[in-house]
């Protein structure tokens, strides 16, 4: 019986970082995942409340550098 804990116990050394860094890994990505879907969220909400032509101050005639 001892033999066969002491190789239970090596198997689970060897397979306990794998599952810890599995675990870690799920952790951040649920973080963000969560924090782009906050932050669509946000960013739907803040142009529900601000309309396009109401903050379209600038004339843009094409150029994305300014003339001098």
């Amino acid at each position: 019986m001892p033999q066969i804990l002491h190789e239970g116990w090596m198997i689970l050394a060897a397979v306990l970082p794998s599952i810890g860094l599995l675990f870690l890994f799920w952790v951040i990505l649920k973080h963000i995942v969560e924090g782009d879907r906050r932050e669509r969220a946000a960013l739907r909400a803040w142009e529900a409340e601000h309309p396009k032509a109401e903050h379209d101050d600038r004339h843009d005639d094409g150029d994305s550098f300014p003339s001098a």
